[in-house]
């Protein structure tokens, strides 16, 4: 069984922007943007070193970590320069304009 929790209002989701916001339950704030219509959601984190994505280079799919510059794909969460490091995703339900992630 999932644990759904609200995140924010659609509107308030950018494409091309990282925006993060706090949600009970995670430990850093929940990073959303849109690419190509589709809204993504994950940790705001570096599964590197801890260092926040909120102030990383967006590039398509793609933030840039500002600590270390590792590549992290926002729609598989994966690593470009260790396979071994993955970016935690949530998965999302839009209801009515809000946007809701399951956190487990």
């Amino acid at each position: 069984m999932a644990l759904r929790v609200r995140v924010c209002r659609l509107d308030e989701i950018v494409a091309g922007e990282l925006r993060g916001f706090p949600v009970p339950g995670a430990s850093w704030p929940v990073m959303v943007t849109r690419v190509d219509g589709e809204v993504l959601a994950t940790s705001s984190v570096c599964p590197h070193e801890d260092v926040s994505l909120l102030d990383g280079d967006l590039d398509g799919p793609v933030v840039t970590c500002v600590g270390h510059g590792y590549e992290l794909d926002l729609r598989t969460g994966q690593c470009r320069h260790d396979a071994r490091l993955a970016l935690r995703r949530y998965r999302t339900t839009i209801v009515g304009d809000e946007l809701w992630i399951d956190l487990i």
